[in-house]
């Protein structure tokens, strides 16, 4: 089965307004060709408005513009409608057509194809799919993971410049679900697939990801590769919602934070006095020797089977802190412990508004 090149999208200056209200924000954006980029966010934050714009299912407001090989197909006076665009779409509860076997499901989008290459072409996408068993089969027959599969194959059997997939995942339970993925993106780097899959699983998006663009408020909050976007978030918004961190308030001195566990340094253009805020990795803390660390006591443990979830409280902070281990630890609750930290899971933020508060808060 042969395949179109890969892709090059870009966005310039996109937006959305629904009843007044701004969905998409001045979205400008690039992705890249053959790699598989993630939108991530919370529900609401217009991660699935973007994709059905890019798809051409959606309209942008006036004055945003779409490129796909630099060639323009949003823009001032400009729309190409969805079929002339050469992009897949992968639903998020598959819409198989019920009436339909899994071979003529495959054949739906292969219409303007001769009888022979259609043949051809379905038999192609499902053995590099693994689902040529299935082909007489009815979707109502098929496990969560065939439909997924079979949804797949059928997105891709056009050979689209870009496949848009969304959620493509959710409605997997979770030990099918990894099976699944690691199958799925394996299958799109083989085949060399611009893909762009939504997801509000900052898990997913590390683990799939060649680029995560992590959106907020119908705005772009960050985009990186998976290691850029959890090792140096640009914003407390971004290190909260990659993964867990706890936080402390401190003083701003001398290009460090001084916090009541520690003095931590970052490159941030604060006067001194001012107040800074430290987020810490659950899996920044550790158990030391007696007496080789702070002094803290354990107040709860949870036993998580690949970790154990310990809270530690130390003086005089007046809420615990939260630490991961992936070491059995033999402490009791209530026992006296050594805190250490690792300064490379601390990041530090300027005292963020009390907007941006309630928003990682909720």
């Amino acid at each position: 089965m042969s395949t179109n090149p890969a892709s090059l999208l870009e966005l310039e200056h996109v937006s959305r307004h629904f009843d007044g209200r701004a969905v998409l924000n001045d979205i400008s954006l690039t992705i890249p060709p053959g790699m598989i980029t993630c939108l991530l966010g919370q529900s609401g934050c217009g991660k699935s408005t973007l994709l059905r714009i890019i798809s051409g299912v959606d309209r942008p407001d006036p004055g945003g513009r779409i490129l796909i090989d630099g060639t323009e197909v949003v823009g001032p006076g400009r729309f190409v409608e969805p079929e002339d665009r050469q992009i897949g779409f992968m639903f998020q509860d598959y819409a198989l057509f019920p009436h339909l076997s899994v071979a003529d499901n495959l054949t739906f989008g292969l219409r303007h194809l001769p009888r022979a290459a259609r043949r051809e072409r379905v038999g192609d996408v499902a053995e590099r799919i693994g689902i040529e068993h299935l082909l007489d089969r009815y979707p109502h027959s098929l496990s969560g993971g065939e439909q997924q599969r079979v949804a797949l194959a059928r997105a891709l059997a056009p050979q689209p410049a870009i496949l848009l997939m969304d959620e493509p995942f959710s409605n997997l339970d979770q030990g099918l679900r990894e099976k699944v993925r690691r199958e799925t993106v394996e299958t799109l780097r083989r085949m060399g697939t611009t893909a762009i899959i939504v997801t509000h699983d900052p898990q997913e998006a590390l683990a799939v990801g060649d680029l995560i663009v992590l959106m907020r408020d119908g705005r772009i909050e960050q985009a990186g590769s998976p290691i850029d976007i959890y090792d140096c978030p640009c914003s407390v918004y971004a290190a909260e919602f990659m993964g867990p961190c706890n936080r402390l308030t401190g003083i701003w001195t001398e290009g460090r934070i001084e916090t009541p566990i520690g003095t931590f340094p970052a490159n941030l253009d604060l006067p001194d006095g001012t107040l800074a805020l430290a987020c810490i990795r659950p899996q920044a803390l550790s158990i030391g020797p007696d007496g080789q660390g702070i002094s803290a006591r354990v107040i709860d443990k949870t036993f998580t089977g690949e970790s154990e979830q310990i809270g530690i409280m130390i003086h005089p902070l007046a809420q615990p802190l939260r630490m991961h281990s992936h070491v059995r630890i033999p402490m009791a609750v209530g026992e006296k412990v050594s805190l250490q930290l690792n300064g490379a899971q601390v990041h530090v933020f300027s005292e963020q508004p009390l907007a941006d508060k309630l928003d990682t808060d909720s």
